[in-house]
């Protein structure tokens, strides 16, 4: 299992022999540790190779391009072939299409004010209406009585009351 890991370190050269399995493990769609190990190296010796020559990622990015053309000719064929599936995953997929969908709501719905009151008056004679009896009144404060929060003088308060009156008789 761990007959091919190198033990010491070697040298490192972009050798037709390196290139070709840095090209067939891309091209099998490995990326970053895993290829590196099926190409025969650590990780660090093909970072350091792609480093010390750019032919290794031309390499890598050969594989890869190689290996999509592929598969793309593999879809489109069976596209072509007939196979709807296959048309329509290649369009979603290379073509970025998107089926179009069409939503269409119908609400026809009408609220009757004298179905409503109906309602109301049924429950009402049912005996389903809230009971006041426990309720408890409460008298308003004169707006001269209320204490005013620290730091915000009475009067102030008492304009801000009469502001929000006046707004309130506005509606």
């Amino acid at each position: 299992m761990f007959r091919d890991l190198p033990v010491r370190a070697r040298e490192l050269k972009a050798t037709p022999e390196m290139l070709e399995r840095i090209y067939d493990a891309a091209r099998l769609g490995l990326r970053g540790e895993s290829l590196a190990l099926a190409a025969g190296m650590l990780p660090a010796e093909l970072a350091r190779l792609k480093i010390m020559d750019p032919i290794a990622e031309v390499a890598e990015m050969k594989g890869r391009a190689d290996s999509e053309m592929e598969m793309s000719r593999v879809v489109f064929d069976a596209a072509q072939a007939g196979d709807s599936k296959a048309a329509l995953e290649f369009l979603r997929h290379r073509h970025d299409w998107v089926a179009k969908t069409n939503v269409q709501v119908d609400v026809n719905t009408q609220i009757s004010v004298v179905a409503a009151l109906e309602a109301a008056n049924g429950r009402l004679q049912r005996g389903l209406a809230v009971e006041v009896e426990d309720a408890v009144e409460v008298e308003p404060r004169p707006a001269g009585k209320i204490a005013a929060p620290a730091g915000i003088a009475p009067a102030a308060l008492q304009a801000k009351e009469y502001e929000y009156a006046e707004r309130f008789d506005e509606r």
